[in-house]
């Protein structure tokens, strides 16, 4: 193991946690670049309802053709970061640490897209919906986190 990935492993689950400590205003950019990522969302009507169940009734390509442009767009920039070896804003070593499958993964998986089903939001989109005046997706927002609790919680007993 080189001594960049112990160092990673060294601090905890959390394998991309920075040792950097900065002050709150710092945190600023981060809220500039959600604030343009969901307006790009409402322009590209990812955040619609209406386009999500036509995703999942497979009656449109508009949904698909937005994550597949990120799939591909994401598969890119792995392969450039791991390439060239590119390092944080900080310098600091970008990390990938290795996944193994589990059938966890497949059981997850279906909770999250029959939520998504359900609610027509996934949780990137939500603040997103909540800005256009979709105040009740702040349900599914707060279920969204009563479930990230629950799995916390009972994480050590589930199939990973």
């Amino acid at each position: 193991m080189t001594k960049e990935k112990e160092i990673y492993h060294q601090a905890g689950s959390c394998t991309a946690e920075s040792r950097f400590q900065h002050k709150w205003h710092y945190n600023l950019r981060y809220l500039i670049v959600g604030i343009l990522f969901g307006i790009v969302f409402v322009k590209a009507e990812i955040i619609s309802w209406f386009r999500i169940q036509e995703m999942f009734r497979l009656q449109s390509f508009h949904m698909y053709g937005v994550i597949g442009s990120a799939i591909v767009t994401g598969m890119i920039s792995v392969w450039l970061i791991k390439r060239f070896k590119i390092k944080t804003v900080e310098g600091e070593p970008v990390f990938i640490a290795s996944k193994k499958f589990s059938k966890g993964q497949i059981y997850g998986g279906l909770i999250f897209g029959f939520g998504w089903a359900v609610t027509g939001a996934c949780p990137g989109p939500l603040f997103a919906q909540i800005g256009t005046g979709s105040f009740a997706v702040i349900v599914t927002l707060l279920s969204a986190v009563s479930g990230t609790w629950v799995y916390g919680y009972f994480r050590g007993k589930l199939p990973h």
